[in-house]
């Protein structure tokens, strides 16, 4: 049975490997059939069959039937799909309750005194990093936001200003909360529903009419500073990339250029 890469590869959203898609879509199109049988429609080894089958039976997927010689039944995939998303919420939910205890365990203690002692072993020109995909960046951003103390300034896109305000008004509001000072700097064009809802969170928003080379950057405490290497209208997001510098001395630079641009629209 000649099955399309493609159509395999789109299997793995149901959570199986190659061996255990071909079983299963071959079981799918014979109805009932034997591992033997299997094997051969689908071009697994025999060696390896009755441990993929096993496998998808307590996965789900398949029922092995009573008798002998052992046959196997495919159950129907919106049934499948059904056990899938039960399981993904019943792993997601068992991780959650994990992680949850370990937010105030004797472990997560002894792993932030470890990192506190680690980091003060480093070397200042050793604190940076980079981030290819803007996912990444974003989430380095996120906890650049989290951990803020005294100040958190950012330059931004058009497009910029509505993904940073999905994913950071939380944390935006938090931080104006606890007094730290936030300063959005964006384009004129950016969406207005969008900037008057951060100004709501009490960050402090500015239009600037010609924003820098559409400059892209993140600074916090006047010390980290997270800079986008690439234009977010010429670019996938997947190779949109950024670096992560902690070193007060350069990133004065790039307050400074914001804090032209903000006083000059003042």
């Amino acid at each position: 049975m000649i099955i399309q890469k493609d159509f395999l590869n789109r299997l793995k959203d149901f959570g199986l490997n190659t061996y255990e898609s071909k079983l299963w879509v071959a079981l799918l199109s014979r109805g009932v059939s034997t591992a033997g049988e299997l094997s051969d429609i689908s071009n697994v080894p025999r060696s390896r069959a009755y441990d993929v089958l096993e496998s998808l039976e307590k996965k789900g997927f398949i029922i092995v039937k009573v008798g002998k010689p052992i046959k196997y039944l495919a159950v129907p995939p919106s049934e499948v799909v059904e056990r899938v998303k039960k399981k993904v919420v019943e792993e997601a939910d068992q991780r959650h309750k994990i992680l949850s205890q370990l937010k105030d365990s004797d472990v997560l203690d002894e792993l932030n005194t470890l990192h506190t002692e680690g980091v003060k072993m480093i070397d200042p020109t050793d604190k940076s990093g980079a981030f290819r995909g803007r996912e990444k960046a974003y989430e380095h951003i996120t906890t650049m936001i989290k951990n803020a103390k005294k100040s958190v300034v950012l330059m931004t896109s058009k497009e910029g200003v509505d993904r940073k305000y999905d994913l950071l008004n939380n944390h935006f509001k938090k931080a104006a909360k606890s007094g730290v000072d936030i300063r959005i700097a964006v384009p004129n064009n950016a969406n207005k529903e969008t900037i008057s809802n951060l100004s709501k969170l009490g960050s402090k928003v500015h239009t600037i009419k010609n924003i820098t080379n559409n400059a892209r950057f993140c600074i916090v405490d006047g010390k980290d500073l997270l800079l986008f290497l690439t234009d977010d209208q010429k670019v996938h997001k997947s190779y949109d990339c950024a670096v992560w510098v902690e070193a007060p001395h350069f990133v004065d630079y790039f307050q400074s250029l914001f804090d032209k641009e903000w006083n000059e629209k003042q």
